[in-house]
């Protein structure tokens, strides 16, 4: 079967005047190619195509990264050129480079945190009475009522000694 696919790929490639140009590969073995815009036989306009055969033969062989991202940009066409080995070198350089300053980074603030002293908990506030309460943020009441003319304050009753009458 894949000797007959592949003479009918020439076969097609020579009536339709598709061209296919190689123009790079990557560190996987991956090889990208170039077909320019050309008119068919019956005089359509066929758009440019970029294609990328994969060292991998089998489409379940595939894995994500298999490409480099400069040549993924370059197959989406969000690039208008072919990437080179240089930069794709530079750019996973830099990639590694990163990846151990972001490690560094991490191990720094692992190691401050381990050497820093528990802090207290901070201070709470005590707060006085209920926000509904007549008397809130005011003093507590006392045992005797008071008055200041306008608003009266009943006094409040403390059981003596402790005791409870609920025994």
């Amino acid at each position: 079967m894949g000797w007959s696919q592949n003479l009918f790929r020439v076969l097609w490639r020579a009536l339709s005047k598709e061209v296919k140009e190689q123009v790079g590969t990557d560190l996987f073995g991956n090889k990208y190619y170039y077909i320019p815009e050309y008119k068919n036989w019956r005089g359509q306009t066929i758009r440019e195509k970029r294609i990328v055969e994969s060292a991998n033969k089998r489409e379940i062989d595939y894995e994500v990264g298999d490409i480099p991202a400069e040549w993924e940009a370059w197959i989406r066409k969000t690039r208008k050129t072919p990437p080179t080995m240089e930069e794709i070198m530079k750019n996973e350089k830099h990639k590694e480079e990163i990846k151990t300053k972001d490690f560094y980074e991490k191990e720094k603030l692992l190691r401050e945190e381990s050497s820093k002293e528990h802090l207290a908990p901070p201070v709470q506030t005590q707060i006085k009475g209920h926000a509904s309460a007549p008397y809130f943020g005011k003093e507590e009441s006392s045992v005797a009522p008071t008055s200041t003319g306008k608003t009266f304050q009943p006094g409040s009753w403390m059981p003596q000694d402790g005791k409870s009458h609920n025994q």
